[in-house]
């Protein structure tokens, strides 16, 4: 399992928008595209006003399918009650789907979808298939919310660029993941040890673990490629954006770039070294992630920001999981240490034949108010697209407080990387990682094996390429 797929399982971060984008390109920001009206082609519509700023008819019904995985639909049932109480004898009506695909492809092609849908899920449906019958969401983005703000100044940077496809702000992105560095708080200080911002405070990190009995880093069998995740995050720091273009767009030696060659030869050493606990090639990954949390036999492991509520019944007490940015190579990075992996995910629709499409709106305009993002916040421990919305005791939980510590720090500095679920490379690239990690490969197997993966999918014919700019 990679990264995306372990938060797909449980959490069902990013499908619908990555499944999408193998035939339809990612634009790199929301075009002026003019919005989609206040209804259907055959849906009432009402007055527009400042609190109706759709043009929703009175006492209407909203119709919604949310894919129902490691969030649930509380969340959107919680919106529904205050879109109600927002308009006096309107309804939300809120359904679960597990098989999003399978349940309103039929209704897209009998032309009576749902006003809104979470197009999330291992079986979402491919945007290219459906992104003429979507409206334009800008509207919404340029509404207020319930607080009486712009939705779209409310928002976190660059969250509404995953659902822009060809100039259209298709869908909206709910919630955020955060790729970091994790570790327990109260080790580190109980030990007098500092956070390692460049690879060379690592590798001086890992001689003084060692000496208390403690490795760098664990990983499991199915989660290898997390350390890909890690090393790709630090040679975008490094070398900047050029190193991100190069692996999506699966050019001729890619994976030799310096600066991802400085990451590896970096990690290559701290195999090396026996700073990784060995045999996680034979460990099954939440084994593997308990050997962390739990017993506290590593000092970080890379993750999503998943992690804590995948762990949270083998972490041992106290433990205050808290993340940072990976390392850089040197100090003088082309981003700062800052800089962020980080992605949004849970991609809203509202399809433009839906009975209520101003109904549709309207929900998704409630869901990105302040006191319905918090309460996602609060329930389900990970941040939305709305900033400010989690406490600064984070609800209890320092892996939440610091991921919305991380998105702060990073400003406008965050990115992500597509090109492994457009492709389905993870499978190949676990087996080159467990081989490396093992310790029985180098930097140069390593970087041509990877290599050979990507030149395969450049090479075939049959499989459509994405070019990202």
């Amino acid at each position: 399992m990679n990264v995306q797929q372990q938060s797909f399982a449980r959490r069902g971060f990013l499908r619908g928008a990555l499944a999408a984008a193998v035939l339809v390109p990612l634009a790199g920001s929301m075009a002026s595209c003019a919005a989609g009206g206040g209804g259907g082609s055959t849906g009432p519509t009402g007055t527009v006003s400042d609190a109706n700023p759709f043009g929703m008819a009175d006492k209407s019904t909203v119709d919604a399918v949310i894919f129902k995985g490691g969030y649930g639909i509380d969340y959107v049932d919680f919106a529904g009650k205050a879109f109600e109480s927002a308009h006096s004898g309107s309804t939300a009506k809120i359904a679960p789907s597990t098989d999003i695909a399978q349940e309103l492809q039929p209704r897209f092609v009998g032309g009576n979808p749902p006003d809104l849908i979470d197009n999330s899920g291992a079986k979402a449906i491919g945007f290219s298939t459906i992104l003429a019958q979507l409206e334009d969401l800008t509207s919404v983005v340029n509404a207020k919310n319930l607080e009486g703000k712009v939705i779209k100044d409310t928002l976190y940077g660059g969250v509404l660029a995953p659902g822009t496809f060809e100039g259209k702000l298709a869908a909206l992105n709910y919630v955020l993941t955060v790729y970091a560095m994790w570790y327990s708080d109260a080790l580190l200080k109980d030990n007098g040890w500092s956070v390692p911002k460049t690879w060379d405070e690592m590798y001086a990190l890992g001689e003084q673990a060692k000496a208390k009995g403690k490795y760098l880093f664990v990983w499991g069998k199915e989660a290898a490629t997390y350390y890909q995740e890690m090393a790709i995050a630090s040679a975008i720091k490094e070398g900047g954006h050029d190193v991100r273009l190069g692996l999506e767009n699966l050019k001729a030696d890619c994976w030799s770039h310096p600066a991802l060659q400085s990451v590896f030869t970096a990690m290559g050493k701290i195999v090396k070294a026996g700073f990784f606990k060995p045999g996680g090639s034979g460990t099954q990954f939440t084994a593997a992630q308990a050997q962390w949390s739990n017993a506290q036999e590593a000092v970080f492991y890379p993750s999503g920001s998943w992690i804590e509520n995948e762990m949270k019944d083998q972490t041992k007490a106290g433990f205050k999981m808290t993340g940072a940015p990976v390392p850089s190579v040197t100090t003088s990075s082309k981003l700062p240490y800052t800089a962020l992996h980080s992605a949004a995910g849970e991609p809203f629709v509202v399809p433009s034949q839906g009975k209520n499409v101003a109904g549709g709106k309207e929900l998704l305009r409630v869901m990105l108010s302040k006191d319905a993002a918090t309460n996602f916040a609060k329930t389900k421990l990970a941040p939305t697209i709305v900033k400010d919305t989690v406490p600064a005791d984070g609800f209890g939980s320092t892996a939440l407080v610091s991921q919305t510590k991380l998105l702060g720090d990073a400003g406008d500095n965050i990115y992500t990387w597509n090109f492994i679920d457009l492709y389905g490379t993870n499978k190949d690239q676990l087996v080159v990682w467990n081989t490396f990690l093992d310790g029985k490969s180098d930097v140069a197997t390593l970087t041509s094996d990877l290599q050979k993966i990507t030149d395969k999918v450049r090479n075939d014919s049959s499989v459509k390429k994405i070019e990202v700019k």
